[in-house]
């Protein structure tokens, strides 16, 4: 077992014009699954293969298990790699796919043949040792390709967006199985891909890339709950966060729709933190819920509803922003009826217009309940403790 750390890697293209990787730090650790996650463009790739050898960083250092290894070629760094279109031969058959590695190390038969049904057993793939590439489906290509990369006992995995050509049901059947494959070979791996559904289902830790920089790395958990930017909590959870863009007068939030009295804990933060007067709420979609009409935040008038199983997405219009709320199945709503929205205060997350997360509000107040109003209903009580509108009309 081995750990793997970059420092300060920097990886440019076009004479520098292209900056691929912007002088990152990363450290992966013994055993643990790493996803890189990010758009497009964003250096999750050229990193990955910069810890392959396959990329050269035009600065920093590479160490795995405290030994660099910056400048070694892949063959002389214990890594294996699997790849998007899974790279098998095709005039070779599943067998000798697998074998193949071990055979240009020089391993002996008997040593390969073992090593070779050690990892079609654990893949379930010992019937098909006999076929070609083209005899095989996409997720039996996929088994093979894991199988010719464990079979090397590699101090580091690495997969770049290896599920891509899968189809979705597969997708997760094959998610599920790398991760056991993982934590059965208890080897540090690192997964690339740009879907976050599988960036929240498998890794340990999430690194979230963009621009060639890591904007966060954080457990899925805390990825999804604790965002600390706007980057990361719009690219990082479905449906999408909502944002408002609000101004703070000093205590309270201002907007066009409405307006919240603030706990004197987070207005500090604001007043500590925000370069200026404007701000943005981030309100995840799962912390809207709705009510009856006059009775929350503001009413809305539902403007479609997407069922989702044992949930349904709302959707509606708050000034010229569309928003949307996750809300159980059972809840009797249709498009077109007016209700009142509600927010869940403390997972309310406030962030600088520029994008660092100044303050979530659970994290600043032990959640105390805002005081509320709209631009023409000043009902806040003057000392600033908890008010609704159902209080204010008993």
């Amino acid at each position: 077992m081995v750990d793997a750390n970059l420092a300060n890697v920097r990886k440019t293209f076009n004479d520098g014009q292209v900056i691929a990787v912007d002088d990152i730090d990363l450290h992966i650790e013994e055993g643990e699954l790493l996803v890189l996650v990010g758009p497009s463009g964003c250096g999750k790739s050229t990193t990955l293969r910069c810890i392959a050898g396959l990329e050269v960083p035009d600065s920093g250092t590479i160490t795995f298990g405290g030994h660099e290894v910056t400048e070694l070629p892949p063959k002389d760094r214990a890594i294996s790699m699997v790849f998007q279109n899974y790279a098998l031969y095709p005039s070779m058959t599943v067998y000798e796919n697998m074998a193949f590695g071990l055979k240009m190390r020089g391993a002996d038969r008997g040593s390969i043949d073992e090593q070779v049904r050690w990892a079609a057993d654990i893949m379930e793939i010992g019937d098909l040792l006999d076929r070609y590439p083209n005899q095989l489906s996409g997720g039996q290509q996929q088994r093979v390709a894991l199988g010719r990369a464990i079979v090397r006992d590699p101090a580091l995995f690495l997969l770049d967006e290896p599920l891509s050509n899968l189809d979705a049901k597969l997708r997760a059947v094959m998610r599920t199985e790398i991760q056991e494959l993982q934590q059965e070979l208890d080897v540090a791996t690192v997964f690339v891909t740009h879907d976050q559904e599988e960036a929240m289902s498998m890794g340990d830790r999430i690194a979230v890339m963009n621009a060639g920089r890591i904007e966060q790395i954080a457990s899925p958990e805390e990825i999804y709950h604790d965002p600390n930017s706007l980057f990361v909590a719009d690219f990082i959870g479905s449906p999408s966060i909502n944002f408002f863009e609000m101004r703070f007068d000093g205590n309270s939030v201002v907007g066009d729709e409405f307006d919240i009295q603030l706990p004197e804990a987070v207005a500090e933060e604001l007043r500590n933190g925000l370069p200026g007067e404007d701000v943005i709420l981030g309100i995840r979609p799962s912390n809207l819920n709705i009510t009856e009409p006059g009775t929350g935040l503001i009413d809305i008038e539902v403007e479609v509803v997407e069922p989702m199983g044992d949930t349904k997405i709302l959707y509606f219009d708050v000034g010229d922003r569309r928003v949307n709320a996750v809300v159980q199945s059972t809840e009797q709503v249709t498009d077109g009826d007016t209700v009142g929205l509600e927010v869940e205060w403390p997972n309310v997350h406030f962030f600088s217009p520029a994008g660092p997360k100044v303050v979530k509000w659970m994290h600043a107040t032990e959640g105390t309940v805002p005081g509320t109003s709209s631009p023409t209903d000043d009902g806040v009580r003057t000392d600033g403790s908890a008010t609704s509108v159902r209080e204010e009309e008993g």
